[in-house]
């Protein structure tokens, strides 16, 4: 039988509650796996290619508030 909310009786829960329980099995989960290790072999030679990408290029960055501010306008129109 497949685990549900149903089957561990948390269906009844709001959804404030249900986002604590979500964050504290995410919690749980990754504090039982080595840093990287939900990555794939790809996703960590990506990372660091980035990495090194970015310590060769330090100028080359835009600021998260400006990249989100220029992401909002496009969205806009």
């Amino acid at each position: 039988m497949a685990t549900t909310f149903a089957s561990l009786g948390l269906s009844g829960l709001s959804d404030g509650e249900k986002l604590e329980v979500i964050g504290q099995l995410w919690d749980d989960l990754v504090a039982t796996i080595p840093p990287g290790g939900l990555l794939t072999e790809a996703q960590r030679e990506e990372l660091r290619r980035r990495v090194a990408d970015a310590e060769a290029n330090p100028d080359d960055w835009v600021a998260w508030e400006e990249a989100l501010e220029a992401t909002l306008k496009r969205l806009r129109g």
